[in-house]
């Protein structure tokens, strides 16, 4: 299976574009834009996403969850910010052939860090959970 056989995502999810340069080749990734502070993302899990057991590998869903609540944070405070710390909880499997969709919000914003949560999940049940703080980057003077 290749990114030319990804089925057609979930409705509502469109194509990311414009990420750097390890999102983009970690992905494809998918979007969904909601009215909510809620910060919406899906993948369709491909053989290279896999470990040995055809599982989607653990640093896959880790990167997955760390851009994903990052996004939730630009989404409220209009700032890019770097990861200062992430927990995560893996649940259950996921496995290739399916899409994993995540959701995160920002619980609480500071000038200077943000506190994330957010969860993915295939079908009925939650595959991983994650927190975050991060470090809101300000501009510099020129």
């Amino acid at each position: 299976m290749s990114e030319s056989q990804i089925p057609t995502p979930p409705e509502g999810f469109v194509l990311s574009e414009g990420r750097g340069p390890f999102t983009s080749h970690n992905g494809p990734y998918f979007h969904r834009k909601t009215p909510s502070k809620l910060s919406e993302q899906a993948f369709f899990a491909l053989p290279r996403h896999a470990n040995g057991m055809g599982l989607v590998h653990g640093g896959m869903l880790s990167a997955f969850m760390d851009g994903l609540l990052a996004h939730a944070v630009y989404r409220e405070t209009r700032k890019t910010a770097v990861t200062i710390h992430l927990s995560i909880d893996f649940l259950h499997m996921a496995r290739v052939g399916e899409w994993v969709i995540g959701e995160s919000r920002v619980t609480r914003a500071t000038r200077d860090v943000a506190f994330v949560e957010g969860r993915a999940y295939v079908g009925g049940h939650d595959v991983i959970r994650a927190s975050g703080v991060f470090k809101l980057m300000q501009r510099r003077a020129e």
